[in-house]
């Protein structure tokens, strides 16, 4: 039994995981409804995906859902559960996975580390050239205007007689 995930949503009442998956032994279109039990707005979005995602009876029908989507799909149900509109949560949602170039990673704990540690790598797979793409070029050269002037840091003025 072979299943190919076409769509993948969120339904509010009852609240449930609904995927549309092609079942390619029969080469029909099914629809499969999980419905999530024990999940309350405190819940934690990424525990719950992954427990789907890993529970026996679905594991074969997720398999070509990303842990990210089923990871939004509960954060929507959860920002429903706590009474804000679809457009609300959407937008929480995109800028939770938003990173700001600005921030001072150092100042995270362990756990949001990981989880922007793993938006830059998803994004970095996302965009980068391989081989086998129809426009990858190999060895790049790109000369970068100068017309700005350098900025010097305070390490660079320092004489050499202090060491």
């Amino acid at each position: 039994m072979t299943f190919s995930a076409q769509k993948c949503g969120v339904s509010f009442q009852p609240p449930s995981i609904v995927l549309i998956y092609r079942d390619n032994s029969q080469d029909k279109t099914r629809q499969r409804i999980m419905p999530v039990r024990n999940f309350s707005k405190f819940s934690d979005c990424s525990r719950a995906a992954e427990q789907l995602k890993n529970n026996p009876r679905h594991k074969a029908y997720l398999e070509g859902v990303s842990l990210r989507q089923l990871q939004k799909l509960y954060s929507l149900l959860r920002g429903h559960l706590e009474g804000q509109s679809l457009a609300e949560s959407l937008e929480k949602f995109q800028q939770e996975e938003t990173i700001d170039p600005e921030e001072d990673m150092n100042k995270l704990d362990d756990k949001e580390l990981a989880k922007r540690k793993s938006i830059m790598d998803e994004l970095f797979e996302k965009n980068r050239k391989k081989k086998d793409d129809p426009d990858f070029v190999y060895n790049v050269e790109v000369e970068f205007p100068q017309d700005e002037q350098l900025e010097s840091c305070a390490w660079d003025t320092e004489s050499d007689g202090e060491i």
